[in-house]
This record gives structure tokens, C-alpha cells and sequence, in this order.
């Protein structure tokens, strides 16, 4: 059935390319961003599209784009640099934004998915990190802007659901990368691959021994449309469970790139988590999920993307 879905935030990284899935399958998409993060470019393929239009508001302000079946809120700066400059505006999306988006919910009758993060388990005790637990988090370090307004927005979303009846769906997302992704957004991959290409050592903070797990784009939002069909309401984790240090990471991007730079080691991130990998039991029986894309080919994938930004 062809609907007509609202996605917020849709000018960002994971918005944008979900608003390409939703219009390849013949669903019509508004888009909604206040650019503060988001990169029209990212939807400037897009623009003779009948599908889809994009309106530049703030959805922590009031609004009302008609009568939708399904909303998607991805709405949120994601990367360090963004929330970090962008605090309190992090903090306001996750509360007063989601709310907003969760009242058109309520008002159409229509299906709810918010984005959350694995950022909600904090540094983890423990591992890997299966959605039953409750997390490790600072809530008043410098990450806490992001963590905790993804926290509180996974209690309003199951607020609503619970005393509303929104049929709400909770992904927490772990690190995504591919085409798209901001160069400049100090995320490993991003900083990794830019760094290679433009012959400088690549930055590896602490020891190197933190560990992420690495999750292509096309995976990830395939996992994110199969939950938002389903029948669960509790969050999901959406992630790849192959777990590499971060200095494991940087030598996958120097035999790729084949940079002879080296690496360069800085001083530890504060409250950067030490341990990263998802639990995916959960997505593999109700969804039937799990990424397929391994981390070199998802490398060899956007090198491409990235060598257009040098």
C-alpha cells in the first residue's frame, strides 16, 4: 500500500537516504529539516522528484504538514561536533521536537519510529549490549546533551504509545557510516577516510583499543523499515556485531587508501565509550535482519563519496 510518510530530519545522513528507500518503494515523503546539521545536497537528486517536498522549519516549534500514515523522526544533530555545538538545541529535539512530531502521530492515526542510539547504553558494563540493559551514562558530561535527550525521548515515545495508543517503534542505532556522511563530523570512519585521502597521518584518540561496530548505510535502513512494519514496540538494536578496535579500523582504511602517513595518537576523548558491539538476537527473529555488507566492502563502497569531498 503506497502511503504518504513524514520524515523528520530528513536532510541529514540517515534521512536522507531513508527518504530515497521510502520513494523507491512508491510511498510519497515530506521532509522536514531546519538545516542546522542537515545538507540539502544530500536530497538535491531529489529535486524533480513528484514525490517528495521539503519544508525548513524546526520542529521544536509547532507544526502540522497534514494528514501523514506514518512519520519517521530522525531529527537530531548525531555527531560529537554537532551536539557538542549544539546543546541545548539537542536537548530541546529530543523533548519538546519529538513530542511535536509524536502529536502529528497521535493526530493522524499514523505509525511513529524514532531514531534512537546505542548511545543510550553509555560506556558499558555490560557487553556485548542487548537491549534489556539499562546502560552506563554520564547525564551531566559533555555527551550527555545527546545521550540523555535520546533517553528521555525512548520514554516519551513509549508514553505515548502506552497512554496515547501511537503504534511507536524505538530503533537505537549503532555507528553507520557510508555516502552521505559528513567528512567533517569527527566520526572514525569520516575523519579516517578523509584523513587517508588528503595524505595526512590518521588521528586514533587514547590507546586505540576502544572498540565500534561498523554498520553500512543500506543495511541499516533496511533493518530500520522492516521494524517500523512490525509488531514490536520495545526498542530494537540495528547494528553490525563485528566488533573492531578503533586502530583495527585505521589499518583498514590505510590498505585501502594504501596511505603511507601513519597514525597519529591524541590525548582520550572524555566519557568516549569503551566498548561498542550490538546485540542482534533480537532484530535476527522478529525481523529476520542482519547486515550483510562487511566493513572493507562497505569502505570500498563510499570511497568514492568521500574522495568528491576532498
Amino acid at each position: 500500500m503506497k502511503t504518504r510518510v513524514l520524515v523528520t530530519g530528513a536532510a541529514g545522513f540517515l534521512g536522507s537516504h531513508l527518504t530515497d528507500r521510502l520513494l523507491a518503494e512508491g510511498h510519497s515523503v515530506v521532509g522536514v529539516d531546519n538545516l542546522s546539521t542537515g545538507n540539502p545536497a544530500n536530497l538535491e537528486h531529489l529535486k524533480n522528484e513528484p514525490g517528495f517536498t521539503l519544508e525548513q522549519l524546526d520542529i521544536c516549534e509547532p507544526f502540522d504538514v497534514g494528514p501523514v500514515d506514518y512519520v519517521y523522526n530522525f531529527a537530531s544533530p548525531a555527531s560529537p561536533p554537532g551536539y557538542l555545538r549544539l546543546g541545548i538545541e539537542t536537548l530541546r529535539v529530543g523533548s519538546v521536537g519529538t513530542e511535536n512530531a509524536l502529536r502529528i502521530a497521535e493526530r493522524y492515526n499514523a505509525g511513529f519510529l524514532h531514531a534512537s542510539t546505542s548511545e543510550c547504553y553509555g560506556d558499558p558494563i555490560e557487553h556485548p549490549q542487548s537491549e534489556s540493559y539499562w546502560g552506563n551514562v554520564n547525564p551531566i558530561g559533555p555527551r550527555s546533551v545527546y545521550d540523555e535527550s535520546k533517553r528521555y525521548a525512548e520514554a516519551l515515545v513509549m508514553a505515548y504509545h502506552r497512554y496515547r495508543g501511537v503504534d511507536s517503534h524505538l530503533v537505537r542505532i549503532f555507528n553507520t557510516y557510508g555516502p552521505r556522511l559528513d567528512p567533517d563530523d569527527g566520526r572514525v570512519i569520516s575523519n579516517f577516510l578523509m584523513q587517508a585521502l588528503r595524505g595526512e597521518p590518521l588521528t586514533v584518540y587514547g590507546d586505540g583499543q576502544q572498540t565500534r561496530s561498523f554498520c553500512y548505510v543500506s543495511d541499516l535502513i533496511e533493518g530500520v523499515v522492516r521494524l517500523a512494519r512490525s509488531e514490536e514496540h520495545l526498542p530494537v538494536n540495528i547494528g553490525n556485531p563485528v566488533e573492531f578496535t578503533v586502530l583495527e579500523c585505521a589499518e583498514e582504511v590505510i590498505a585501502l587508501t594504501c596511505s603511507r602517513a601513519g597514525i597519529r595518537y591524541e590525548s582520550a576523548v572524555e566519557d568516549d565509550p569503551s566498548r561498542r558491539q550490538p546485540d542482534i538476537g533480537k532484530a535476527c527473529e522478529l525481523l529476520g535482519w542482519e547486515p550483510q555488507i562487511t566493513l572493507r566492502h562497505g569502505l570500498e563502497l563510499c570511497l568514492p563519496y568521500f574522495r568528491s569531498k576532498l
